[in-house]
């Protein structure tokens, strides 16, 4: 994709004390990806840079993804950071600097596995009311463990990618048989995506609360665009399957974990307790919440501004229960936090579905109304965070369009 273009004032969002990682080609060699690092309006090519400037981890910084460097460990991003902030800033990579405006921007890892968490109470609660109105809106396991599902990794792709309407298996409750065709309910879901760096054994014990940082690389906007009609109906027992299997967009760039030192805060009270390996109140453990603001824009419109802050299990939680069982970690496994959502459902819900309560609500546009996604329609997750000196960070934005279904 092209880089996109964004808000005024949007590249003081990425200075010094961000530095978020992407992979890029050039009008000077297309056919050549490169790992890039966005600083302001501009793309420094990381790996010439490296090379030229002497780096020890030039070889990390040389390669046509982000895995080897994602690989490498916490010890080695922490150093490459400081040489990037240090070459940057005393003016050494002025030189390998790109203008953001001429770069293609691309998918900046092999995506391994895909799980997909459920992880704000705000946005289950909402569920809940809406589908089970007499009973009670969050099911019995819900503040016991993150619940989640695993996705499919091969049709995660990046920013710009044009969605196509999926079709499927649909059956309003007022018909007398399930048809088959394209979604007319289909959604967004603001989610934020974590992502692997460092492996973990198959059969262990599981990655502890308190090793979060040792294996997560950084962060990246990512819409789990949704088919709402596919889902309700294939549900019935197991989790998603069609609804979710066509798209996972994600933004082009990684924000590294240590640009978020000044978002970290405390997470919501729990008021059920944790068994041991989820419990983020012992001894030791960091706060694990983050304090992130999201905005949806559907067709350049803002529709609604999620806080990440509100999300009842933490990334720390959500990998200590994806690996519990002995399941193991890939570099470039991929986990989504599930829909972002506040407590104010018309102004900080992350999907349509609870926006519009279940189309039941349309939202206003100056284009007109919306229940679901119709052909056409474009949808752009942005996003920041509070960084030292009361700076902000700026996350990559994601954006898609959606294209028709394709012909029968």
């Amino acid at each position: 994709m092209s880089a996109p273009d964004e808000p005024t004032g949007a590249a003081g969002l990425f200075g010094p004390d961000n530095l978020p990682y992407g992979l890029f080609t050039h009008a000077d060699a297309p056919g050549h990806r490169r790992i890039g690092v966005r600083y302001h309006d501009r793309i420094l090519d990381a790996g010439a840079a490296a090379t030229a400037l002497g780096s020890p981890h030039a070889d990390l910084l040389t390669r046509p993804s982000l895995n080897a460097l994602m690989a490498a460990g916490r010890a080695a991003w922490q150093a490459v950071r400081a040489e990037l902030r240090d070459w940057l800033t005393d003016g050494a990579a002025d030189p390998y600097l790109h203008p953001l405006a001429g770069a293609t921007l691309h998918l900046p890892f092999d995506v391994a596995d895909y799980v997909d968490f459920y992880a704000s109470e705000h946005h289950a609660t909402n569920l809940g009311r809406l589908f089970r109105p007499d009973s009670a809106p969050l099911l019995p396991n819900w503040k016991h463990l993150p619940v989640g599902y695993h996705g499919r990794s091969g049709t995660v792709v990046v920013s710009g990618t044009p969605v196509v309407r999926p079709r499927g298996q649909r059956k309003p409750p007022t018909d007398p048989a399930p048809s088959f065709g394209p979604s007319r309910r289909l959604d967004i879901e603001a989610e934020l995506g974590f992502v692997v760096g460092m492996p973990s054994a198959q059969g262990g014990a599981g990655v502890g609360l308190r090793d979060f940082r040792e294996h997560v690389f950084g962060v990246t906007l990512l819409n789990d665009w949704s088919a709402r009609d596919l889902q309700g109906w294939e549900g019935q027992p197991l989790g998603p399957h069609l609804a979710k299997s066509f798209a996972t967009s994600v933004s082009p760039w990684i924000t590294p974990l240590d640009a978020l030192e000044a978002a970290r805060t405390a997470p919501p009270a729990r008021d059920v307790p944790l068994l041991p390996y989820l419990d983020d109140g012992a001894d030791g453990v960091e706060p694990g919440g983050l304090d992130l603001r999201l905005t949806v824009r559907l067709n350049g419109h803002t529709i609604a501004e999620p806080p990440f802050s509100a999300m009842y299990w933490t990334g720390a939680q959500m990998l200590a229960h994806m690996t519990a069982g002995g399941a193991s970690l890939r570099t470039g496994d991929l986990y989504g936090s599930g829909t972002v959502s506040g407590p104010d459902r018309l102004t900080q819900s992350g999907c349509l579905q609870e926006l519009t309560w279940g189309g039941a609500e349309p939202v206003e546009l100056p284009d007109g109304k919306r229940t679901f996604l119709e052909d056409g329609d474009e949808v752009t997750l942005s996003g920041w965070a509070p960084g030292p000196g009361g700076e902000r960070i700026g996350l990559g934005e994601v954006t898609g369009r959606v294209r028709p279904a394709p012909a029968a």
